[in-house]
């Protein structure tokens, strides 16, 4: 089949591109059928995609600051982030029911900024405890600075689901001249979280200076497995306040793929679930035993099969026994599945068996998942449409790639806040003010960014 042109969004769709609509509760049992919908519209829905059938979204972002502690040559914020204060309490309440109201409970949430850890301790505490009362799973994002051992656990106990630690050679972290210099930190990190009930991940952007450095980058995690459950690469992109801008050529998901397979000792099947727009997310799963690899994802029919009986099924990440037990008692009470799940099963540990034995029957997963982020002037219409990673704004959410395109628009924002009449709130002097004041404020601020911008 013939692929269709790309289409790019005009400055002028960026700039007036609304966020998804909230309208209430009653939006919560059509939350996957709308995201069918855009799949379809996309044209990207398949026998293989997840979202629309066992998901209304990948994830949401809810960025709970503009602030960081690190300076990245390839940063989504803005110049003007770092002059905006955290936004109140209220508004985020507010924004975590927006998210529940419009995908619905078991939404994963990516408490972001920023770095979330730079807010108040008791305030993220309790950003966590708003997020799991209402069924959703919190995730926090951190360059892992501030994120000590007491902090993680004290988090796990108010219901963090997953802890997403982001450590790459773009943070100019000092004295480490390489992504392998970096495994200091890493295993730092990984020792803060060992032996907590959670799931682990590790985030690294790649760019011109580690691509290099990708398959050794693998071999570490695959080393660390009793840990990591999950490494995610993140493509260079144009946008942001970032100082690097056009990404090599050499760098894209198919050369992304050949890395992490070298990295891994074994081809990995990167196609067989599909996670969205298959030009924005790549997703694989292998199992590690006595330090191989072995890709789960190889037999697709029987995967597509499975996609399309488990919608219902709630699987606990935290609790690899616990998931793998609910999958069993599933299997062995839905027949259509069972042979199928069984030859699968036999074949899998047979192939896997000597490393088994020799690993003394300890198993774990290690998942891989590439986000090709798009330039903020080279934004493509079908990808926004069928974007799988959005972030809440006040109005509702948005694709990331949209969002960062004109982050400025949003994080400037007088905002309304419930029970203040006659006033906003006022996200440069984090103080209410009459609405008048705070608008022209925030607009001034923008215009004169904007001449500093031109200027440059």
């Amino acid at each position: 089949m013939e692929t269709p042109p790309l289409t790019f969004m005009t400055p002028e769709e960026i700039r007036s591109y609304p966020p998804h609509a909230v309208a209430g509760p009653q939006d919560i049992p059509h939350a996957v059928a709308r995201s069918r919908t855009r799949m379809e519209v996309a044209k990207v829905w398949s026998d293989n995609q997840i979202l629309g059938r066992r998901y209304a979204i990948g994830c949401v972002a809810l960025e709970i600051t503009q602030r960081c502690n690190l300076d990245c040559t390839l940063c989504y914020l803005s110049e003007m982030s770092e002059s905006t204060k955290d936004i109140p309490m209220e508004e985020i309440y507010r924004r975590i029911e927006m998210i529940r109201n419009y995908f619905g409970p078991g939404t994963d949430v990516q408490i972001t900024g920023g770095d979330p850890t730079l807010r108040k301790r008791e305030e993220l505490m309790e950003v966590v405890r708003a997020i799991r009362k209402i069924g959703m799973r919190p995730t926090l994002m951190t360059n892992g600075i501030a994120a000590t051992r007491d902090l993680i656990e004290e988090l796990v106990e108010n219901g963090l689901n997953d802890l997403a630690f982001h450590v790459d050679m773009t943070q100019e972290r000092k004295e480490f001249k390489s992504e392998m210099d970096l495994n200091v930190v890493r295993s730092e990190y990984i020792d803060r979280a060992r032996g907590i009930p959670l799931a682990v991940i590790f985030n690294t952007t790649v760019f011109q200076g580690n691509f290099h450095e990708v398959p050794d980058l693998v071999r570490f995690f695959k080393k660390n497995t009793d840990v990591v459950g999950m490494a995610s690469f993140q493509l260079q992109a144009d946008t942001g306040r970032g100082e690097l801008r056009t990404r090599d050529t050499v760098i894209n998901m198919d050369s992304m793929v050949k890395q992490i397979e070298k990295g891994a000792g074994t081809t990995i099947s990167f196609e067989t679930a599909r996670i969205g727009h298959p030009r924005c997310h790549r997703y694989g799963l292998t199992m590690e035993a006595n330090g191989e690899l072995f890709d789960v994802f190889d037999d697709s029919p029987f995967f597509e099969l499975l996609i399309a009986k488990t919608t219902s099924l709630e699987l606990d990440r935290t609790r690899p026994l616990k998931a793998a037990g609910a999958i069993l008692k599933w299997l062995f009470t839905t027949p259509e599945v069972l042979w199928p799940g069984v030859k699968f099963l036999l074949t899998k540990t047979w192939k896997m068996r000597s490393a088994i034995l020799k690993g003394k029957g300890k198993i774990h997963k290690l998942s891989f998942f590439m986000q090709n982020f798009m330039d903020a002037s080279r934004l493509e219409v079908d990808r926004v449409h069928a974007c799988s990673f959005m972030v809440i704004t006040p109005q509702g959410p948005m694709s990331m790639c949209l969002h960062n395109a004109k982050r400025d628009a949003y994080i400037l924002q007088p905002l309304k806040i419930e029970g203040q009449t006659g006033k906003v709130w006022n996200p440069l002097s984090g103080k209410m003010e009459p609405a008048h004041v705070a608008k022209v404020t925030s607009a001034n601020a923008a215009m004169s960014h904007k001449a500093v911008a031109d200027k440059a």
